[in-house]
């Protein structure tokens, strides 16, 4: 019973109509594309409907495989054709054939529109994939997803929802409310870049606050520095520590076992209010703005932390993708410059976010591009088992995509208005 099993939907069929009509046309063809793809036909049967009122009757038809079956239906008043393709992959996977017996009949029809599914039977097995499906705007306008074949873990905390998926792609991944966070098999693109372009250019930073980064990954970052003697760990919910410490070791490699990590359950911003600590690095590692989390991109947060920032030290946070959230990126800039001398953005791809992300280095004196090459190789030499950052990537995260530096760079009075992506604008230039 395990296979996979495949139907399409044609529509506006432009090509092919004796096909629609001609029940030995469809069923040579289907015989043939059948065969050429290298599956086993056992049967078949077809019958051509009569004329009814005064509309040609279609085709219907069925070639019973060795492999499982092939049916097609046609609707030539409509221009309409219905496919089913089930293949049997139980001890051969003949996917890839009935993939291309598929491609091959839909092309004959020639449809100006199709809808094609794919649905993996018996999972006793193979479970099925399920596509998860995440918007990378507000508008919902464009998408991007992966395929999980397990749901591992779904609880609803008293602030969030947190899932665990298994993916092909990229091991067990975490959502927040709906949202990708980390995963196995990439979290060095984000936690990398979050902790290592400001601590590198710091050199020596004692003492780390993470706002959030309840999974681990930026404090098992920030940990490869031999300096840090201190890093504080204010997070919200619990309940991602727990599920992190159970689940993505892979992600925080033990960190949670470091005498020098402090990890305290609560509110960042009243941390922040509360502390009399000074740090080097403070490192906002949340969910999105657009979460309850969004007070803490904002000026007066910002103006927060500057408070208990030490001489030379340097906040650093991301910003959303400027391609699909240029407002967004836009206006935190600007908050930041409104607070700090110095703001670097910089910004890469990031696999589980589907997107090009933005980030920000804010500090009154710290210039993490002013590193000369022999001091930023040395110490970037000193950090072990880096995936992702290395010396030739650090200048290369500041040389931004000149619709991106257009769009971080001060504005006559900073507003923050700003175009449909900013990739639209470079367009526009």
């Amino acid at each position: 019973m395990q296979g996979l099993h495949l139907t399409a939907d044609l529509y506006d069929c432009r090509g092919a109509d004796g096909l629609m009509t001609d029940a030995a046309a469809l069923a040579e063809l289907c015989r043939r594309h059948t065969i050429g793809v290298g599956l086993t036909l056992v049967d078949e049967k077809w019958y051509p409907f009569p004329p009814y009122n005064g509309q040609p009757g279609g085709v219907t038809g069925m070639l019973l495989l060795a492999e499982s079956h092939l049916a097609v239906h046609t609707w030539p008043e409509r221009r309409a054709v219905t496919l089913d393709v089930y293949v049997c992959n139980f001890t051969t996977d003949n996917s890839a054939k009935a993939e291309a017996l598929l491609r091959e009949i839909v092309a004959a029809f020639e449809p100006g529109r199709s809808e094609i599914h794919r649905l993996q039977r018996g999972s006793e097995q193979r479970p099925p994939a399920e596509t998860i499906l995440e918007a990378l705007n507000d508008e919902g306008d464009a998408v991007y997803g992966y395929t999980s074949s397990e749901r591992v873990l779904s609880r609803r905390s008293p602030y969030q929802t947190i899932e665990l998926m298994r993916t092909p792609r990229f091991g067990l991944a975490m959502r927040i409310d709906g949202h990708f966070m980390t995963s196995e098999g990439e979290e060095f693109y984000y936690h990398e870049c979050l902790v290592h372009p400001a601590a590198v250019a710091h050199g020596a930073p004692r003492r780390v606050l993470i706002i959030g980064g309840g999974d681990g990954g930026a404090a098992e970052e920030v940990l490869k520095h031999r300096s840090v003697e201190r890093v504080v760990m204010a997070e919200l919910d619990g309940d991602v520590v727990a599920i992190a410490k159970e689940h993505l070791r892979a992600v925080h490699r033990g960190v949670f076992d470091d005498p020098r990590l402090e990890v305290r359950i609560g509110d960042g911003l009243a941390f922040v209010a509360e502390t009399t600590e000074r740090f080097d690095l403070i490192l906002l590692d949340l969910t999105d703005p657009e979460t309850p989390a969004g007070s803490l991109y904002q000026e007066p947060f910002f103006r927060s932390l500057k408070r208990i920032l030490n001489p030379g030290g340097a906040v650093v946070l991301h910003t959303g993708t400027p391609v699909f959230e240029p407002q967004q990126v836009r206006r935190i800039n600007a908050e930041l410059r409104a607070v700090f001398e110095q703001v670097h953005p910089f910004g890469l791809y990031i696999p589980l976010y589907g997107a090009y992300w933005g980030f920000a280095i804010a500090s009154d004196r710290l210039q993490p591009r002013a590193l000369d090459e022999a001091t930023l190789q040395a110490r970037v030499a000193a950090l072990p088992d880096l995936q992702y950052y290395n010396a030739e990537v650090h200048p290369a995260l500041f040389a931004l995509p000149t619709c991106y530096r257009k769009l971080v760079q001060p504005q006559e009075g900073d507003a923050t208005a700003a175009p449909k992506g900013c990739c639209a604008e470079a367009a526009l230039a």
